[in-house]
C-alpha cells in the first residue's frame, strides 16, 4: 500500500526543541536565575502552556514575574525565541518531500502557541506543510493517542498510508499502534535511507 501522507514532529527533527531542559538552564545562567525555584514553577505550569491553555504572557507570570526581576519579559521572551534554531540537513528531506507534491504533508508536535508561531514564521515551515497539528492548537499532547487520532481523522488520511517522524521513542508507539509507519529520527542521513525504504520520494 502505497505511502501518500507524512507527518513530522518539528523540535528534534527540523529544528532545536523550542523550549526544552538545556534552553530554560541557559535562562538560568542568562539572567542569574534561581534553577530549583524556577524548575518546579515550570513543571506546574508547562502543560497548560504547551496544550495553548495558558498564554505566553501567563506562564512568565506564573513562573517569573510573580515578583519583581531586572529583565522585562520582553528580554526573556527574545531569549526563549532565540534557542530555536533549524537543522539545515533534515530540513531539506522535508523540503524535497513536500517539493515532489506526492504526498500530504503536515506536522504533529509539542509547542506553546506563541513559539510554535514563531517557529512556522522563522523557519517558514508553510512552504513545506499543510497542516499544523500542534498541541496547542488541539489542547492535546504527544505521546497521548488523542493527538494523533485526530490529525489522522481531520485530515482524512488512512493510518497504513501515512508515516510519522520523531526523535523519540515514546513518542512512535502510539501511532504505531493506530497503524501508522513510525521513523526514529537520529540523523539526517538516517532518515532520509529509512524514507526511501518506503518507497517515498526524497
Amino acid at each position: 500500500m502505497a505511502i501518500d501522507s507524512l507527518f513530522w514532529d518539528i523540535g528534534g527533527v527540523l529544528a532545536t526543541n523550542g523550549w526544552d531542559h538545556n534552553s530554560r538552564m541557559e535562562a538560568v545562567q542568562a539572567f542569574g536565575l534561581d534553577w530549583e525555584e524556577f524548575r518546579e514553577r515550570h513543571d506546574l505550569s508547562f502543560p497548560a502552556f504547551d496544550a495553548g491553555q495558558i498564554t505566553l504572557d501567563q506562564y512568565l507570570s506564573r513562573t517569573l514575574f510573580y515578583r519583581t526581576r531586572t529583565f522585562t519579559k520582553e528580554e526573556f521572551t527574545a531569549f526563549m525565541f532565540a534557542q530555536s534554531k533549524e537543522f539545515p540537513d533534515s530540513r531539506a528531506v522535508l523540503s524535497d518531500a513536500a517539493r515532489t507534491g506526492l504526498y500530504y504533508v503536515a506536522s504533529i508536535n509539542n509547542e506553546p502557541r506563541e513559539l510554535n508561531q514563531y517557529r512556522i514564521e522563522a523557519f517558514n515551515l508553510r512552504k513545506d506543510f499543510q497542516a499544523f497539528f500542534s498541541s496547542c492548537f488541539l489542547n492535546a499532547r504527544k505521546p497521548e493517542e488523542t493527538i494523533y487520532r485526530v490529525a489522522l481523522e481531520v485530515s482524512q488520511r488512512e493510518p497504513a498510508k501515512s508515516v510519522f517522524i520523531d526523535d523519540r521513542p515514546l513518542n512512535l508507539e502510539n501511532p504505531r499502534r493506530l497503524g501508522m509507519h513510525v521513523i526514529h529520527f537520529q540523523n539526517a542521513q538516517q532518515l532520509r535511507a529509512d524514507l526511501r525504504a518506503l518507497e517515498i520520494k526524497v
